[in-house]
């Protein structure tokens, strides 16, 4: 066995450990110097009487308890960072929830400053994301100079080896050097001919000398037999094992890894609106719903105004409309068209040729047709973003006609969404706005929202395919 390869592997056991170690007491220490701050701003005292700076070391084990569980010090070599900065904010919730109760289930809340614990948490939080964004960039510049790097043997097909490892050599900064690559089976392939050798070959009594830090298994589910074969083999190494299962020929969104009842499960389509991110979305949701309504409320009377006076009927026309996990709900719009205009049936698409009135046709154009749709917002029904509800018939109708259409059901409907701010709206290709609806079911998260709203005061009120 290549003795430096098993000491370039103790000294990767060893950053990871020490990183670990680093991170944690970071978040400690910003905890601390978090609290002496808020302190000196709030009470403009240099010294914090004794209780206080008691309550700020109990407040840093709080978040040093909570932390770990959350799985914010485990390796994020090579990953996507934003479910990290999700997991940080949850864990100073938690730990600020923690806190709070201790304090008042032991009597000392009143000891305490609210505003003061409250806004040392914030500041705690903002100050962890500042400390990783200021040291993450290190890391990657001291991993793409060839330090701290992990050594990996990829075993599988070709087409998935090639995949792993194109992905691994286009992104340095993960951290991962590929030592060689064992090809089951006779596939070959030119690009890595100087790297790959037959499993076949090897196996039978050198398996015991792969000495990387890792071994990945790459092949398609389909290969279920040849993992089981190559797990088998590989019980004589003592590098990490992974399986890469190929997903190429499925539409992913949201997948991840599920533990349920002892049981693994492996996510491939699921809605991202679980545990915590449900209860944030909800509160995003409401909170902008109702300063929106707050803000236009005078606006509403004038257009309910405006309707009234244009056609006789009611100010609202509601329409079934599906919303989360196929559920139906009544979706509400100002009124633009006469009331018997859909005595005839109800037509999918041609709405510039529907007749509407004069008023109507301008809050069409405009979207103000939709501002009441912030009342369901706040009921509950809708979120702000998401994608767009269709009309009950036309989706019994469109889930046996596009692939993948009952997919854009895992989140709530929303007012305005991805599609709609890249001008796929009205009468414009259907399969194309499910494609986006997925992917920002798939890539969600508040900051995705919060542009999306952006953009829609700028692009998504008026649009050429708004009618």
């Amino acid at each position: 066995m290549d003795m430096t390869a098993v000491r370039g592997r103790s000294l990767s056991n060893h950053y990871r450990w020490l990183t670990r170690i680093i991170a944690q007491c970071s978040d400690i220490a910003v905890m601390l110097l978090a609290g002496y701050i808020v302190y000196l701003a709030h009470f403009d005292q240099t010294l914090p009487p004794q209780r206080y700076s008691w309550a700020m070391l109990l407040g840093a084990l709080v978040l040093a308890a909570t932390m770990p569980s959350l799985g914010v010090y485990r390796t994020w070599r090579g990953r996507v960072l934003s479910p990290l900065l999700f997991k940080l904010m949850m864990g100073f919730v938690i730990a600020g929830l923690i806190y709070s109760s201790l304090l008042y289930f032991s009597g000392l809340s009143e000891q305490f400053s609210r505003v003061w614990v409250v806004a040392w948490f914030t500041v705690a939080f903002l100050g962890s994301v500042a400390v990783r964004a200021a040291v993450y960039p290190i890391v990657n510049r001291i991993r793409a100079a060839g330090r701290n790097r992990r050594h990996v043997v990829l075993i599988g097909d070709a087409h998935s080896c090639a995949t792993a490892a194109s992905h691994l050599r286009a992104d340095p900064t993960a951290g991962y050097d590929i030592d060689r690559i064992f090809l089951m089976g006779s596939d070959a392939m030119g690009e890595l001919s100087s790297l790959e050798l037959q499993w076949q070959e090897y196996k039978a009594n050198r398996v015991y000398d792969i000495d990387a830090d890792e071994v990945w298994i790459c092949l398609p589910l389909s290969m279920g037999n040849r993992v089981k074969e190559a797990l088998a083999d590989l019980g004589r190494t003592a590098a990490n094992v992974r399986f890469m299962p190929d997903m190429r020929d499925f539409r992913l969104i949201n997948h991840d890894i599920s533990n349920v009842a002892n049981l693994y499960l492996l996510d491939m389509a699921c809605s991202p609106m679980s545990g915590g991110a449900r209860f944030v979305k909800a509160v995003e949701d409401r909170t902008i719903a109702a300063l929106i309504l707050l803000l236009i409320a005078p606006v509403m009377v004038i257009l309910a105004i405006g309707v009234k006076l244009s056609s006789p009927g009611p100010v609202f026309y509601r329409q079934e409309r599906v919303s989360w996990n196929g559920k139906p709900f009544w979706m509400l719009k100002f009124r633009s068209m006469p009331v018997d205009s859909e005595k005839d049936g109800i037509t999918w698409g041609g709405a510039q040729q529907k007749k509407t009135t004069k008023f109507g046709s301008f809050i069409r154009r405009t979207s103000l047709d939709e501002l009441p749709q912030f009342i369901n917002v706040l009921k509950g029904d809708m979120s702000i973003v998401g994608p767009r509800p269709e009309r009950t018939q036309f989706v019994d109708r469109f889930r046996h006609e596009i692939p993948g259409y009952m997919q854009k059901h895992l989140m709530k409907a929303g007012i305005t969404g991805w599609a709609q701010i890249n001008g796929w709206r009205g009468d414009t290709d259907l399969e194309k706005r499910i494609e986006c609806d997925l992917w920002y079911i798939g890539h969600w998260s508040v900051f995705l929202d919060l542009k999306i709203i952006f953009l829609t005061i700028f692009k998504g009120f008026i649009s050429k395919n708004a009618y």
